[in-house]
């Protein structure tokens, strides 16, 4: 638990991206085309965007 946390929270930024950017992403995709709703490249494309902004995040130390 005492190297866990460390871990956790040097990859914040890095988690953030994946874990509350990703669904954002994913979701806004689904309701603006809904005919996409049920497929699994929304929450794919949601991935790659959160997780690389949240890379870069976290390599540069800034979100802008």
């Amino acid at each position: 638990m005492g190297r866990l946390l460390p871990l956790i929270f040097r990859n914040l930024t890095f988690l953030f991206g994946i874990g509350f950017l990703a669904p954002l992403v994913a979701q806004t995709l689904e309701r603006t085309l809904p005919s996409i709703s049920g497929t699994p490249w929304p929450l794919i494309v949601g991935l790659v965007i959160g997780g690389g902004w949240g890379a870069i995040a976290q390599k540069t130390g800034r979100w802008v």
